[in-house]
């Protein structure tokens, strides 16, 4: 992911109003982000933690949205939307973000599965299991990184509408 100052992240948000990007926490440690390490953004705010945001780059722009977290985790064996892990024993949480633009303002809204702790770009640079002799981890790791940033980018620009 390119790096983001909080300018330009604060100015992302796409289903927000000016006060929620004014009362807006930024991701503990921001300064120290290794951008080069991730896929998307991702943070639940620490004041008020049922409240989490997203953001990625689209078509050279830094998209966000905000995010409301269900009231309860997933414990049981959910499958991350976006980083379609099966195999790490990660919570998965339901989350729901407001419609950018007409829609948002009538109340419509947008749900997914994903890592409660958004760890989805840690989980798909571990080396998936040998699947079959000659099986290329390598490229099988490649691949789902560019998943990954496919359903992040997807699922923000369904709430962009």
């Amino acid at each position: 992911m390119r790096p983001l100052d909080e300018r330009v992240l604060r100015a992302s948000f796409i289903n927000a109003s000016r006060k929620e990007v004014s009362d807006l926490n930024l991701p503990p440690g921001f300064g120290e982000i290794d951008f080069d390490r991730i896929d998307y953004l991702g943070w639940t705010d620490p004041k008020m933690p049922r409240r989490a945001y997203v953001v990625v780059w689209i078509d050279d722009v830094a998209t966000g949205v905000i995010l409301q977290r269900a009231e309860q985790r997933v414990i049981a064996r959910a499958q991350c939307s976006w980083c379609d892990d099966v195999t790490l024993r990660n919570d998965v949480q339901m989350f729901a973000a407001r419609k950018a633009g007409p829609a948002g303002r009538k109340g419509d809204t947008i749900g997914t599965l994903v890592c409660a702790e958004f760890g989805c770009s840690k989980n798909v640079r571990v080396l998936p299991p040998l699947a079959y002799e000659g099986y290329d981890r390598e490229l099988a790791r490649d691949l789902r990184i560019l998943a990954l940033q496919e359903h992040v980018q997807a699922f923000v620009g369904a709430v962009a509408g």
